[in-house]
């Protein structure tokens, strides 16, 4: 049966789609045929998440694709490809392994750091290369969950829904210095998976990463990323992030990245160029890989 609670998009043959569920190991699956922003306009005209799996099921014309058709290319969640009007941000230091106590029930609020990563077209896919600067310094792979915004004409944003990503950057140039260099240590690819789990911010969310170098692994070990593994509760850090009307631009698209565990860098082990991330979410059943390019060294010609 079909988990019509995760929504995904793609392109096929040149045209956008949308379905439903988990595509199951040797399975066909079918694909409704949308328009770019049909699901974003369904969703802030209301109901929420639901109104996004309604959305999908009206589709017209619907075509059945084989398992692992290579003429299928998965998009990042409620992507506006015509516009790139969509950006990558996200919150540091915001697990409850990085403070030295747990926070009192009425305790004040106060803002984790926060930074921007990039345009929604810089994200990858899942088996996509992640770029990083030519030279790192110690780059480190972070699973975080990512939740989806859609700012309606008026700037208000209405909730999607939430995925998984990968926030690669480099932990080794931002501790060099960390008031200044953090921008730069974030200017390494991101990537999602195209799930998108129609539901609120998740409680609890468990896996392992794995290194893999030369195809054998390399390192190992697990991370938590749910809301209970966060210092701050995920509705103060939407409602203060959104109080800033930049943030509110009509039709923009938000990927929120809830920050990360300690993870591969913090057990003293370093990714090279050529390895492979692969995040299994297992806790949700969705598995998120990707090889690492060092970029080319360059510079602006005058």
């Amino acid at each position: 049966m079909t988990d019509t609670s995760i929504l995904f998009e793609c392109e096929y043959r040149g045209q956008r789609y949308a379905g439903l569920g988990l595509p199951a190991p040797g399975e066909p699956q079918t694909l409704y045929r949308v328009a770019d922003g049909q699901l974003r306009a369904a969703l802030v005209a209301g109901g929420g998440p639901k109104a996004l799996r309604a959305a999908v099921a009206e589709g017209t014309e619907t075509v059945q694709v084989a398992a692992g058709d290579p003429e299928v290319r998965f998009l990042p969640p409620l992507l506006p490809t015509a516009s790139n009007n969509a950006l990558i941000n996200g919150f540091m230091g915001t697990h409850r392994t990085k403070f030295d106590r747990d926070p009192e029930p009425d305790e004040e609020f106060t803002p984790p750091n926060y930074y921007i990563k990039g345009f929604g077209s810089w994200l990858r896919m899942p088996d996509e290369p992640l770029t990083t600067p030519a030279d790192p310094v110690w780059l480190l792979e972070e699973p975080e969950v990512a939740l989806v915004y859609v700012n309606d004409d008026d700037g208000v944003p209405h909730y999607a829904g939430y995925t998984f990503g990968n926030d690669l950057n480099d932990i080794g140039l931002h501790l060099k210095n960390p008031w200044a260099w953090t921008p730069y240590a974030k200017l390494c690819e991101t990537s999602l998976t195209p799930w998108l789990f129609l539901d609120r911010p998740p409680r609890t969310v468990t896996g392992r990463v794995v290194i893999e170098r030369d195809g054998a692994t390399a390192w190992e070990g697990g991370f938590s990323c749910g809301a209970d593994s966060l210092y701050h509760r995920v509705e103060d850090m939407t409602q203060y992030l959104f109080s800033y009307p930049a943030l509110r631009r009509p039709g923009l698209v938000n990927y929120l990245l809830l920050g990360a565990d300690k993870a591969s860098y913090h057990d003293g082990f370093r990714i090279e160029d050529g390895d492979r991330m692969v995040i299994d979410v297992s806790s949700h059943g969705v598995v998120l890989a990707n090889p690492v390019r060092y970029g080319q060294a360059d510079t602006a010609r005058s």
